[in-house]
């Protein structure tokens, strides 16, 4: 019974109140929450000045010193990727918008398969903590920029 009791009290922890109950992350003076030293967030694929033929890839987010959960669990030193396509925040303040040009993958996914036209694009890929905001400092990748061949 021991055993069945430490598996419940686990599966409570994932729970998005358990969570937020064990504490709230650090927070920085803006709200934010704070960034743990070290942590980088990268693009593992495609790799900067790629082409793509066809337009048709698939994108391998990587992060360093952190851990990837779900949106809305809160543990500390944890966070979600977002995927900008195309575009930059406005703000570093306020949750990262759900739009086509910023993917969510509140799951905890770590790569996606994108389809773009023919062109010049950019991805950059930032981490957001349990309700999407960015951490303090961000936690984003360099740019990179692709090309689909017409």
């Amino acid at each position: 019974m021991p055993h069945a009791a430490m598996i419940v009290a686990a599966a409570l922890l994932l729970l998005p109140g358990a969570a937020s109950a064990q504490g709230a992350n650090a927070q920085s003076t803006n709200g934010r929450e704070k960034a743990p030293e070290g942590a980088r967030a990268y693009i593992m694929w495609p790799s900067n000045g790629t082409t793509v033929p066809g337009g048709k890839l698939w994108v391998r987010m990587g992060l360093q010193n952190m851990g990837i959960a779900p949106a809305g669990i809160r543990k500390e030193d944890t966070g979600h990727h977002h995927l900008l396509v195309d575009s930059d925040l406005a703000t570093y303040d306020e949750p990262i918008p759900n739009t086509k040009q910023s993917l969510h993958f509140g799951g905890g996914q770590t790569e996606v398969r994108l389809e773009l036209p023919p062109g010049r694009h950019t991805l950059q890929m930032i981490l957001g903590d349990a309700d999407h905001v960015p951490h303090d400092p961000p936690i984003m990748s360099q740019k990179i920029t692709i090309i689909v061949p017409q």
